[in-house]
């Protein structure tokens, strides 16, 4: 089995060509941030089926816990939190609606992110290399 094949390290590169794909797509945003009727795209970050190595591309919602009794119930409606749902944005008279500050902090967190990819992905491969008596 080449070592290129394993889950984990499928994983982390899948995980990888998604930061770049994205840190493409805020680009564009910021770079158009003039143009008029413009409007910010983003990616739907891809969900990794614990075990099997399969990946969704689906967006989840988060269930509320609640931890102890002492704890506010949430109110009626579906008791979750959405991640990717927006309450609003502004939108210029010129009809673009990019907010330089916001792709700026996704731009931030996104490299970041990639960078923490990165790190596993080598020391990863270290360890596998190590393994084998080669490193």
């Amino acid at each position: 089995m080449p070592i290129n094949d394993l889950p984990a390290l499928s994983i982390l590169r899948t995980k990888m060509q998604w930061h770049q794909e994205r840190q493409r797509v805020l680009a564009e945003n910021v770079s158009n941030s003039n143009t008029p009727n413009f409007k910010p795209r983003d990616l739907i970050e891809p969900k990794f089926e614990v075990g099997s190595g399969k990946v969704d591309g689906g967006a989840a919602s988060l269930p509320i816990a609640r931890t102890s009794a002492s704890h506010i119930a949430p109110d009626g409606g579906d008791p979750t939190f959405d991640q990717n749902r927006r309450a609003g944005f502004l939108t210029r008279p010129a009809g673009n609606a990019v907010n330089l500050e916001d792709e700026m902090l996704k731009t931030s967190a996104n490299q970041m992110d990639y960078a923490a990819m990165t790190s596993l992905y080598s020391k990863s491969l270290h360890l596998l290399k190590t393994a084998i008596g080669k490193g």
